[in-house]
């Protein structure tokens, strides 16, 4: 039945990638994933930064999905409103600031699940990073899901090119437990937008497991299984764990034994291969530094490839690169397309563009 399905879903990659030069099923030309748009240069998460993202030639773009208390999904990198909102400024929300229990961790925030989306749209983003441009805080409303949705099918009709769409399903756990379920609405909402095929430029991600082996079940769209971590060993370069990046909160919540390390032994990785077609671990489980020099470990996407599975990874920053790169954004693009991987999130889709592009032209062995 697995087999099947696979088969199914490998002749809809196969028609989509000859109809449009968009995206690419295999590592000769990876994908470029314009991260919640392009917040190295515009706040995140609003249209004029997915609108420069896709200006940049961003393959695909990547909306966060979180609900609100109504019930509609906008998009947020995460339900906490603070950092990317004015909400903090604004004297008729004062009271809504509250401590809720996130993946475990007690949070105090203005969480996105206490405002109806009403609410929501007299709210105005700012950039998340300290260190970035902040000249358009305050200028641009918080955004559904479906005008994201309207955006990449308009752009791709205006420029003759498919615009992907990459939702994140933000904390499954948190939301169900609110009676606030995203996949559901999320799978409605795609299908009423025509993209509910293997074929569809959609690919949907979280960094837990349930929810997607239940996606898995109801829908032939594209899933990606994401893996986190929380440091590595500046003498070793080897893994950190640490709670709530240690491993996925459904397992948490179901107290399932291991951490993401599991996830990406031979075992996990044939586990991820039954109910998804990517695996995008953070960066740093493939590429680390030991004493200033780059620990490369191949042979995960290597064995990730041998189950059939894709391997993206993130997030690519210009502003935040490792001391080893001496400040050229491009090397470190060209170090993870050289170990095979077949996508990457960027803040800066522009580099990542141009990056992949030089990477195309010197190094793939056929284009």
């Amino acid at each position: 039945m697995h087999l099947n399905r696979r088969r199914v879903i490998g002749a809809g990659l196969a028609t989509m990638a000859a109809a449009t030069v968009a995206y690419a099923a295999t590592p000769k030309r990876p994908l470029i994933v314009g991260h919640r748009g392009a917040p190295g240069y515009l706040p995140e998460h609003t249209i004029p930064g997915y609108e420069l993202a896709i200006k940049m030639g961003a393959d695909f773009i990547e909306p966060d999905v979180v609900s609100t208390s109504d019930g509609h999904l906008i998009v947020r990198h995460e339900p906490l409103l603070s950092v990317t909102t004015d909400v903090a400024d604004r004297p008729e929300f004062a009271g809504r600031k509250r401590t809720r229990k996130l993946d475990g961790i007690d949070t105090t925030d203005f969480f996105t699940c206490d405002f109806t989306l009403a609410e929501i749209k007299r709210l105005r983003a700012r950039q998340a990073f300290a260190s970035r441009d902040h000249s358009h805080d305050g200028l641009y409303q918080v955004q559904t899901l479906q005008e994201v949705i309207d955006l990449a099918q308009a752009k791709s009709r205006e420029t003759g090119r498919t615009i992907g769409l990459y939702p994140e399903i933000k904390h499954p756990t948190f939301h169900q437990q609110l009676g606030l379920a995203i996949e559901d609405k999320l799978l409605d909402t795609l299908s009423r937008a025509g993209l509910d095929k293997a074929s569809s430029p959609v690919i949907i991600q979280s960094f837990e497991t349930a929810n997607l082996k239940y996606l898995r079940r109801k829908t032939t769209i594209r899933l990606m299984q994401l893996i986190d971590g929380s440091d590595t060993d500046p003498d070793t370069g080897a893994m950190i764990l640490k709670a709530p990046s240690d491993k996925p909160y459904d397992w948490v919540a179901s107290s399932r034994a291991g951490d993401n390390r599991d996830q990406l032994s031979a075992a996990g990785l044939k586990e991820i291969a039954t109910y998804a077609d990517i695996m995008a671990p953070w960066k740093r489980h493939l590429l680390s530094f030991a004493k200033g020099q780059p620990v490369r470990r191949k042979e995960i996407v290597e064995n990730a490839h041998a189950c059939g599975l894709q391997v993206h990874t993130w997030t690519m920053r210009n502003d935040q690169l490792d001391p080893y790169y001496n400040g050229d954004a491009e090397k470190e693009y060209f170090d993870l397309f050289d170990l095979g991987v077949d996508g990457l999130f960027t803040d800066f889709a522009d580099t990542g563009v141009k990056a992949r592009d030089a990477w195309m032209r010197g190094r793939a062995p056929s284009v």
